[in-house]
């Protein structure tokens, strides 16, 4: 309960919405409760190799980056987000590219505090061009094209498809583990995983107004 009152809101409004806040405490609460655990989680297994990805520089020269070369000085977490972007495909995932679209924005103020990078199975001429079409100035672009990352961490399945699959990566004592993998997109439920909704400002701000994210809406490629 608040004393907080909107202008000519009825006592059935207040009530109702009064309900509400109690659900969306214990909601934060719970929220607060899983990120602690997620923070006491024990380191994973070393990763099964040093993969080798490719980079594109300014200059457009393809070079080779190891996944532990992913870590700068001081920051000893890389989050690395798998992109639906095979090379079978004309198009990438409207849905990863929604959430990059945020990501890439958030970019720099997550180098202040731990190292990003998305990776996706395509080329990475291909990938890099439409990270540029994108605007996705910020975030650094991987190919997976010649490795085994995306079966292993689980943004690949055995028949080839691509997932979007985050996985979280610590570096101790020079040594590289796995830490953390949103395996939600695994899980046994009914409906969209929504294994990374928490991350993603569309649907969190769809979700406060009585439209909601619909059943079948996506957002376009084109904006």
């Amino acid at each position: 309960m608040t004393k907080q009152h909107f202008p000519n809101e009825s006592e059935e409004y207040r009530q109702a919405r009064s309900t509400l806040l109690d659900e969306e405490t214990r909601l934060r609460e719970q929220i607060a409760r899983v990120a602690g655990l997620r923070a006491q989680l024990p380191s994973g297994g070393v990763i099964k190799e040093d993969y080798e990805f490719d980079e594109v520089d300014r200059n457009g020269t393809i070079r080779k980056v190891r996944l532990s070369e992913l870590f700068e000085t001081g920051k000893d977490s890389l989050f690395l987000y798998g992109f639906m972007y095979g090379p079978e495909v004309e198009n990438p995932c409207p849905m990863c590219s929604s959430f990059l679209d945020g990501l890439n924005g958030n970019a720099p103020h997550l180098a202040e505090r731990i190292n990003v990078a998305v990776t996706a199975k395509s080329p990475i001429h291909r990938i890099a061009d439409y990270a540029r079409a994108r605007g996705w100035d910020k975030l650094r672009m991987l190919s997976s094209q010649h490795n085994g990352y995306g079966l292993d961490y689980f943004s690949e399945t055995e028949k080839g498809e691509q997932m979007p699959m985050a996985n979280v990566f610590v570096r101790r004592n020079s040594v590289v583990q796995h830490f953390w993998g949103s395996e939600m997109l695994y899980a046994d439920i009914e409906g969209q995983p929504r294994h990374l909704d928490l991350m993603w400002p569309l649907w969190n701000v769809l979700d406060t107004t009585p439209e909601g994210r619909g059943t079948d809406w996506f957002p376009a490629l084109t904006r």
